[in-house]
């Protein structure tokens, strides 16, 4: 059998001869493979960079948001401590106005207090005031005076038939009594006041011993 010759191999042709179509296709997937996983990358790290940029903006704000609270806690504590000194300020005022109104009533009330005395004295001279016009005229007057006075707080201290109170009464004399009891006022002898709580004037007492 007569063996190939040149011209039939060259026509036929060899299996090394044949395209390398199978390598290229590969290569080509490879290259759209790494194509891919770069872009995937690209788009992870895009993502990534975006939200570190929104986690950075968040802290930002928040700290920015952090301050004006710390800010407005601030001038809210500043203004209830103002308002709270203010209010005491207020009070202290009033309670040191009406202390001074208390003080000077009182200084004008002692002055007024011999003027009633001499009122009481004139009028028990007087045996029936009720038939002297003159003496039931300054009786009437006596009581105007005196209504007034209570109506601006003035209160006559009790004395006859209580027990001695050093913070009410002056003791001046002291009697043997056993029947008034130990301690007990028995005589006064000129009349003691009080304006709103607080002594004007003791009263001046003879105290059984």
């Amino acid at each position: 059998m007569e063996e190939p010759t040149r011209e039939m191999e060259k026509e036929v042709g060899t299996e090394t001869d044949l395209p390398e179509t199978e390598p290229a296709a590969e290569q080509e997937e490879a290259k759209k493979a790494a194509e891919e996983k770069a872009a995937e990358t690209e788009e992870k790290e895009t993502a990534e960079d975006a939200a570190a940029e929104d986690a950075k903006e968040r802290k930002f704000f928040k700290k920015k948001k952090d301050k004006k609270d710390e800010k407005i806690e601030e001038l809210t504590d500043r203004l209830t401590r103002q308002m709270a000194e203010f209010d005491n300020f207020r009070k202290r005022t009033e309670k040191e106005k009406a202390g001074m109104y208390a003080v000077g009533a009182k200084d004008i009330i002692e002055k007024i207090l011999p003027v009633v005395d001499s009122f009481e004295r004139g009028l028990a001279t007087v045996e029936h005031p009720e038939e002297d016009p003159f003496a039931d005229g300054m009786n009437k007057v006596y009581k105007q005076f005196t209504k007034a006075l209570e109506d601006l707080g003035v209160t006559v201290i009790e004395a006859v038939g209580k027990e001695f109170d050093p913070n009410l009464h002056n003791a001046v004399m002291h009697v043997e009594d056993e029947e008034a009891g130990e301690n007990i006022v028995v005589e006064e002898f000129l009349k003691g006041y009080m304006y709103k709580g607080s002594v004007v004037r003791h009263s001046m007492v003879k105290v059984a011993n």
